[in-house]
């Protein structure tokens, strides 16, 4: 056991009425409430009104996620710390998730896994330089939809683009509905913008490719170098700085949720609904085509098809549509096939 010395108010770091009201079954002396920074490796590094702790995982939160992986603790859960006659402290529950960012993983036997947990944002991180990639932007704010969670979208290193408001409203158009917002941590440019999505009881979650700039972000929104930062590969791409979720706490209030730099990102069954939002342009033209099963290739009366043709959604957003709408379908086939 660890302890440091700084102790975290826990409405700061996001307790309220629901929260407590799920801690009730669980309330004991020998017992308290505190919110997981990371995991490595089975313990737990946790914020609460003790400080700083490094917990182990008791026997009930493994026997729960032996059923379901979905409920080991992640970075951002609120959890019930038991402390032992011997000073040994101890998991024993995760307490229900507000929002959950879950990826089903890459591969034909993806296992799902919680990305971050109970943040307020989920922001999409995205660098201009190179050149954003608008498939990954898509798939990311699915997930986010999907999380129940906020999305927005985060354009980073905008210092180093000639045209950034064009590059802004390039994004806007495959994240419609979404907060589309352009930062530059070297010159300030934007921070302002996200320094209102943080503060006394709110998170903000970070998701992005590697070299997109999150633990820049982290750094800036803190005011200190917490998070190493590493320079692009020679090739344009981007280094894995961060190899682990890690909450953050911010000087005023609030947290930071930071995720590793992603590779592959598979896409549930219950990714369903995130998509039909991120692709509501979509999915609202799609109601109106004449055929209920119409595929939107060459049928007659197809909306979806007109509006590729006039020019008002691309062909590169049907054909990525099409494609997360597939992986969704053959995901829950195959979980189907295995009951």
């Amino acid at each position: 056991m660890t302890r440091i010395s700084m102790t975290f108010d826990l409405p700061s770091l996001g307790w309220d009425e629901d929260f407590d009201s799920a801690y009730l079954r669980y309330r004991r002396p020998d017992h308290s409430p505190a919110r997981v920074s990371r995991v490595d490796r089975g313990v737990c590094t946790t914020l609460g009104p003790d400080g700083t702790l490094r917990v182990s995982l008791g026997g009930p939160v493994l026997a729960a996620a032996a059923q379901d992986p979905l409920r080991l603790p992640c970075a951002g859960d609120w959890v019930v710390v038991r402390t032992w006659p011997d000073d040994r402290l101890t998991v024993e529950a995760v307490l229900p998730r507000r929002t959950a960012v879950v990826r089903a993983g890459a591969g034909r036997a993806p296992v799902p896994q919680v990305l971050a947990a109970n943040v307020d944002t989920a922001a999409v991180v995205e660098s201009v330089d190179p050149e954003p990639d608008l498939g990954r932007i898509e798939r990311l704010v699915s997930l986010a939809f999907a999380s129940g969670a906020r999305p927005r979208v985060v354009l980073t290193k905008v210092d180093l683009a000639a045209d950034p408001d064009a590059i802004v409203d390039e994004i806007a158009a495959v994240a419609p509905a979404v907060d589309v917002v352009a930062v530059s941590a070297p010159t300030g440019v934007g921070l302002d913008r996200l320094r209102t999505w943080v503060g006394p009881g709110r998170t903000l979650g970070l998701l992005g490719a590697s070299g997109a700039g999150k633990s820049t972000l982290v750094n800036a929104l803190v005011g200190a170098p917490v998070m190493g930062v590493r320079g692009l590969r020679a090739d344009g791409r981007g280094r894995h700085t961060t190899t682990h979720r890690a909450l953050v706490p911010l000087p005023g209030g609030g947290a930071v949720l930071d995720t590793p730099g992603i590779r592959g990102v598979g896409m549930s069954d219950e990714s369903a609904t995130g998509l039909r939002q991120a692709f509501a342009d979509i999915e609202a033209l799609a109601r109106s085509c004449r055929f209920d099963d119409c595929t939107h290739d060459r049928e007659i009366g197809c909306a979806v098809s007109a509006a590729v043709a006039e020019g008002r959604i691309t062909g590169r957003r049907l054909a990525s549509w099409r494609r997360l709408s597939g992986e969704i379908a053959r995901r829950l086939r195959r979980r189907t096939r295995a009951r």
